[in-house]
């Protein structure tokens, strides 16, 4: 589970070997949640799918293994909640950078930017990422 304020964009995720499918849903809140198909040889790669989940609604996400995961948080809080497939392993995580030009999110942003770690500003464009850091 993680807590995040309203504005803060959290993404996109994803591991290089080990990789975790995903349900995701959220307790408390509203965010807009959005996958990315990172596996090379798929005939979606590069294609991504953004919905809106609430706890209000209740809505869930399957994030199939090999796809890059993100949210952005809509309401003054959310808390999202996480069932993943197989343990985290933070020798295997890499990301895709939220602004990637040729994915082209649209992610809903008002004027303001989102907030971000360090670690997801510095997270390498979808078109620049190497052959060997994604995903079969």
């Amino acid at each position: 589970m993680s807590y995040s304020t309203r504005g803060v964009l959290r993404g996109l995720h994803y591991q290089t070997r080990q990789a975790q499918a995903k349900l995701v849903s959220v307790a408390h809140g509203e965010i807009y949640d959005v996958i990315v198909d990172c596996r090379k040889s798929s005939s979606t790669f590069g294609k991504w799918i953004g919905v809106k989940l609430s706890a209000e609604g209740g809505e869930q996400l399957y994030v199939p293994e090999g796809f890059a995961h993100g949210f952005y948080v809509r309401s003054e809080t959310a808390a999202v909640v996480y069932q993943c497939s197989d343990y985290y392993h933070p020798g295997y995580e890499f990301g895709v950078n939220f602004a990637s030009p040729s994915l082209g999110i649209d992610w809903g942003f008002d004027a303001s930017a989102p907030v971000m770690s360090d670690k997801d500003i510095a997270l390498p464009a979808f078109e620049n990422i190497a052959p060997e850091n994604l995903p079969e």
